[in-house]
């Protein structure tokens, strides 16, 4: 699909092609992994994130009113962008894709994501599910959406307009993630209470459990620090430094995924026509520009990354430009703008319903008609 166009549907049957024809056309080095050079974005990402902390802490007050009312936010927005950096480096770390070492990628994701408050081992093992369930209506963990029958009428004929709308947007990427990792808000449904929080979530194995105790260790860890700084800085300190940074991670971190999983053209199937592959497929790379750079393209070689996961992100551009030829028509792309691609999304893609045919009664598709 072209950049910004917009696909009645996108290709759903079983592709013509294998993982193997696919992994074929990827040259063999970009599923190699340095732990120098995965070490280097990290660090390029480390000392940014310290020249924006020292520049705000040491000159922003010196600004007049006017000039700071401006030059915090702007440190908002830069700072939460290079952090959702970071968090994307913990997010390879946990596809051990940093380096060769498995004890080092779960140490250093465990440290990068305890300290943006985000249970490593617990967001590590239902995300590892996510890749392996994709788009499957019973078995995905996240983004699971509703068919028509489960939506109230109530809901589409009093919520579905434009503020109720508005609301939905800001309240998913303020408080989206939190809901999802404490309350499995958007999650694959249990029959009894899941969260990533809780060692005894049916999220987790029991032979999982302990890893969780250690996440939550972990978060707890970096609460208990902000704590401490708070008592010496001030909790306004903390949270106009910290904080409000930690916010636009939380509402990148939604806003990537739901973009690359929501769109009216993706399918979702049912177990009578789910594969592996074919759930692979069904996502979406999407262009945020020069951020795109800066979320080291875990935006732009999404459909590359659920096929490969554990191949370095500084690879995943040279991969996805070798495997477009063989997956044609069944590699998704959409250039529209981001923001307004979220805001369509959130319009158009309201539940789902099964295809018309006889042939793809298992496939579904996003709707809105009320």
């Amino acid at each position: 699909m072209g950049a910004g166009g917009r696909a009645i549907r996108f290709q759903y049957s079983k592709p013509p092609f294998t993982l193997g024809d696919i992994k074929k056309a990827i040259p063999p080095h970009c599923f190699q992994k340095s732990i120098l050079r995965s070490s280097f974005y990290l660090l390029r990402d480390l000392v940014v994130v310290f020249i924006f902390y020292y520049i705000v802490t040491n000159y922003i007050d010196l600004l007049p009113k006017p000039l700071s009312y401006v030059a915090w936010p702007l440190y908002w927005a830069c700072q939460g962008s290079v952090l959702f950096g970071v968090w994307v480096i913990g997010h390879e770390c946990g596809h051990h894709a940093f380096s060769d070492y498995q004890w080092f990628d779960d140490t250093l994701g465990l440290i990068l994501h305890s300290a943006l408050l985000t249970p490593y081992f617990s967001w590590k093992i239902s995300h590892r599910r996510h890749h392996s369930n994709t788009s499957s209506l019973e078995r995905d963990e996240v983004y699971v959406p509703k068919v028509k029958s489960q939506r109230g009428y109530y809901f589409d004929k009093y919520l579905d307009n434009v503020p109720c709308r508005l609301l939905r947007v800001v309240i998913r990427l303020t408080l989206g993630w939190y809901l999802y990792i404490c309350f499995n808000m958007a999650g694959r449904k249990y029959d009894r209470f899941a969260s990533h929080f809780y060692p005894l979530s049916p999220i987790y194995s029991d032979r999982e459990r302990v890893q969780i105790v250690i996440s939550d260790v972990g978060v707890l860890a970096s609460l208990c620090g902000l704590y401490y700084i708070a008592t010496l800085k001030g909790l306004a300190w903390v949270v106009c430094v910290y904080g409000v940074p930690l916010l636009i991670v939380n509402g990148f971190m939604v806003l990537t995924t739901y973009l690359h999983h929501t769109h009216i053209a993706v399918p979702r199937y049912d177990s009578s026509e789910w594969d592996w592959l074919r759930g692979a497929l069904a996502t979406v790379d999407r262009d945020y520009g020069f951020l795109n750079t800066v979320f080291h393209n875990l935006t732009d070689t999404h459909v590359a990354h659920h096929l490969f996961s554990t191949m370095p992100h500084y690879h995943a551009m040279e991969a996805t430009k070798a495997i477009k030829p063989i997956l044609g028509e069944y590699y998704n792309f959409d250039g529209t703008p981001i923001l307004k691609a979220y805001w369509r999304e959130s319009k158009e893609c309201l539940y789902i319903e099964p295809g018309e045919g006889d042939s793809d009664k298992g496939v579904f598709w996003y709707s809105n008609k009320l």
